[in-house]
């Protein structure tokens, strides 16, 4: 099977930074956009970033020239640097990747969550 595992979380005072992890394992015959989402207390889940295959990135506007999402192929990672993190940034925030296994159709798959808390 497969499995996402996110890392990175924390507490951070307003305007401080965190770098968020997500590794995918398991029985991965090629992945396709990964992507990073967040829920907050009491909202939906929102997407927040993505990145495609080639490379290709997208943000969510409120982040946008905040967060920078990034992945390394051979370690089948993806990371999202967080900067100038506000308050209203607090959320979990999940990993999810689209994943073919044993070179079948893509899959989708979430990682556990990650508790990002912005607060002085």
């Amino acid at each position: 099977q497969v499995q996402l595992v996110e890392s990175g979380g924390g507490l951070v005072q307003p305007g401080g930074s965190l770098r968020l992890s997500c590794t995918v394992s398991g029985s991965i015959f090629s992945i396709d956009t990964m992507a990073w989402y967040r829920q907050a207390p009491g909202k939906e889940r929102e997407l927040v970033a993505t990145i495609s295959t080639g490379g290709s990135r997208t943000y969510e506007d409120s982040v946008k020239g905040r967060f920078t999402i990034s992945k390394d192929n051979a370690k089948n990672t993806a990371f999202l640097q967080m900067s100038s993190l506000k308050p209203e940034d607090t959320a979990v925030y999940y990993c999810n990747a689209l994943v073919s296994i044993y070179g079948g159709g893509y899959s989708n798959y979430w990682g556990q969550g990650t508790q990002v808390t912005v607060s002085s």
